[in-house]
C-alpha cells in the first residue's frame, strides 16, 4: 500500500513540474516515479496514512500560505539587516523544544526553520530539541526561542502530522 501511495504522489509531482501531456513524458514519470516507489519506500515516512485524511490535507492547504507569508517576512528582515549601515545582527544558535513526536513532522519543522531565512536548522536530538543557528537572537531561553521560531509552524504541522 505504501508504494502505491508514493507511486501516486510521486507521479503528481512529476506531473506538476514537468506540466505537460507529451506521451514520452509521461511514461517517463510513469517509469520514474515507479523506481523511486519501489525502492525507496522504507526510507519514506511510515505515517503515510496522514496523505489521505481530508482534514490533514485542510490544514496543509491552510499552512502553506502561512509558511509562505513567515518567508517572505523572513526574507525582507534579512534584506534589512544586510542593508542597513550597522547591520544589526546577533547570530547564535539556540536550542528550541518540539512538541510533534511523529518523524515527520519533526522534519517538516526542521525544515520550515531552514527554508525561513535568517534560520537554519544545525542539530536535532532524539529527546526532542532542535539547534537552530538564527541570525538574530532575542533569547536564549529555551521557551522563548521556541515561541519566537518554531511555533508559529509548529501549531500548523501537529494538526497535519499528530
Amino acid at each position: 500500500m505504501r508504494r502505491l501511495i508514493y507511486f501516486v504522489l510521486g507521479f503528481i509531482v512529476w506531473m506538476l513540474l514537468t506540466w505537460s501531456t507529451d506521451t514520452q513524458i509521461v511514461i517517463a514519470g510513469l517509469i520514474a516515479s515507479a523506481i523511486v516507489a519501489i525502492l525507496f519506500h522504507e526510507i519514506l515516512p511510515k505515517e503515510h496514512h496522514l496523505f489521505i485524511s481530508p482534514m490533514r490535507l485542510f490544514w496543509l492547504l491552510v499552512y502553506l500560505p502561512v509558511f509562505f507569508y513567515y518567508v517572505m517576512k523572513a526574507n525582507l528582515d534579512v534584506v534589512y539587516r544586510a542593508l542597513h549601515p550597522k547591520m544589526p545582527i546577533k547570530p547564535g544558535i539556540v536550542k528550541i523544544k518540539t512538541e510533534l513526536t511523529t518523524e515527520s513532522g519533526i522534519t517538516a519543522l526542521a525544515n520550515s526553520i531552514t527554508l525561513t531565512p535568517g534560520t537554519l536548522t544545525v542539530d536535532l536530538t532524539d529527546d526532542g530539541f532542535l539547534y537552530i543557528h538564527w541570525i538574530n537572537v532575542k533569547s536564549d531561553d529555551i521557551e522563548e526561542a521556541t515561541k519566537h521560531v518554531a511555533y508559529k509552524f509548529e501549531w500548523f504541522l501537529k494538526k497535519i502530522f499528530e
